[in-house]
């Protein structure tokens, strides 16, 4: 954090009120919050009623297989763009700016009346989200510069509350409201509204920008460079990566492999809303605990691991343990919130963190593209999950030993 009068290494300047102890960290914690519990229900919602719209939409494999790889490829987009949008708006007004953007798109997504326009809408709301999924480390270190990891750690129980909550609901929603899948996916433009207030407040208290709004700021290209050159900052973009890409395979696709094997809609809903709600306590503890240690190899090691055994379940037997496979993969899924936290502890300060977070997540979301669409076209061509769940299985593997050297005791910047 710094103080007033003093200029950060982006250029930004700090309101005096975002100080230790001010009165406006409530404000920043419901912010962020609220910005956290939206960063999933538009893609999790989908997976539960995915099939009910691919239907309707008259969408092929292909196609759909380029829908789950969309959260990556808007996410690698705007990763891109957000850390200039906040030199503009300031982080706060960036996040506000993305969470307008969010509603519209999950208010508007519904009236799709083709699979061209869905995939079109689908990506204005996944475009704000993207902008919150970069901004939302660089807010943390801003407001809360002496709780990093837990803040990191609240808003990773959040963001998994609103992924759990979503895959679990989706369903009983849409038949709350006439059975129409468009009823229950438009229903998540609520909670996206809900969250524009406290980031409008928020944003008036923004960060300020020294000197000339539009510039990006001298050093900001040299260190750039540096963090191409820094063989840390590849590993951790590989580990960001390859997590997201199994992440969306399971959100894309886990509750069909569950509905393939013989189970109810619901209970595919259910078990993969397990998978993210193990990440509602997981995330905190596992974040905190990753704080205290100089390294965070043996960690990822081991989570990857789960994950391993839970991609094996589902190849050997899916309808045999299903819930023994949800809670592996879950806790799999905890290497999200263990990313974000070597992010912030990689760097060297808030300045290095949130150009860390930008170049990992870019190029990390560039890099987790292809496996949602290689899965989609295994499973259109071959008929079944096998084929497709043992390049998920090889892609954990190559994601585990990204993990052991990402998690070494390195600083990057």
């Amino acid at each position: 954090m710094v103080s007033e009068g003093r200029t950060s290494r982006q250029g930004l300047r700090v309101d005096e009120d975002a100080g230790a102890g001010s009165g406006a960290r409530p404000l920043a914690v419901l912010a962020v919050v609220m910005a956290a519990l939206n960063l999933r229900p538009a893609v999790t919602g989908l997976g539960p009623v995915f099939e009910e719209v691919r239907t309707s939409l008259a969408m092929s494999g292909t196609v759909a297989g380029l829908l789950t790889s969309l959260p990556a490829a808007c996410f690698a987009a705007i990763g891109f763009v957000a850390p200039r949008l906040a030199r503009r708006l300031g982080p706060s007004g960036a996040v506000l700016a993305g969470s307008v953007v969010l509603a519209l798109g999950l208010a508007l997504r519904p009236l799709a009346v083709d699979a061209t326009l869905f995939v079109v809408l689908s990506a204005v709301a996944l475009a704000g989200i993207a902008i919150a999924n970069v901004l939302l480390p660089a807010v943390v270190k801003q407001w809360f510069p002496d709780r990093v990891g837990a803040m990191t750690g609240l808003y990773s129980m959040a963001l998994n509350a609103g992924a759990s909550g979503a895959a679990a609901v989706t369903v009983p929603v849409t038949r709350a409201l006439g059975g129409d899948w468009r009823c229950g996916l438009g229903a998540w433009a609520v909670l996206a509204v809900l969250a524009v207030p406290p980031w409008l407040g928020l944003a008036r208290r923004r960060a300020r920008v020294a000197g000339p709004r539009a510039d990006v700021p001298p050093r900001a290209a040299s260190a750039d460079v540096r963090l191409t050159r820094d063989p840390t900052a590849w590993a951790l973009t590989a580990y960001f990566g390859l997590q997201a890409s199994a992440a969306y395979i399971l959100i894309g696709w886990l509750p069909q492999i569950f509905r393939d094997a013989g189970l109810s809609a619901e209970t595919a809903g259910l078990l993969f809303s397990v998978t993210s709600l193990l990440g509602v306590p997981l995330s905190f503890v596992l974040s905190a605990v990753a704080g205290r240690l100089r390294g965070q190899s043996g960690i990822a090691v081991c989570v990857g691991g789960c994950g391993l055994a839970g991609f094996a379940g589902l190849w050997a037997a899916p309808a045999a343990a299903p819930w023994l496979w949800a809670a592996l993969l879950g806790v799999a899924n905890c290497s999200f919130p263990l990313a974000l936290t070597m992010i912030g502890m990689r760097g060297r300060d808030g300045g290095t963190v949130a150009r860390l977070s930008g170049f990992v997540q870019s190029f990390g979301y560039l890099l987790s593209i292809p496996g949602p669409v290689v899965v989609g076209v295994l499973y259109q061509h071959s008929g079944g999950w096998r084929t497709p769940l043992v390049f998920v299985m090889a892609l954990t593997v190559v994601q585990s030993g990204a993990g052991l050297l990402a998690g070494r005791d390195r600083q990057v910047g």
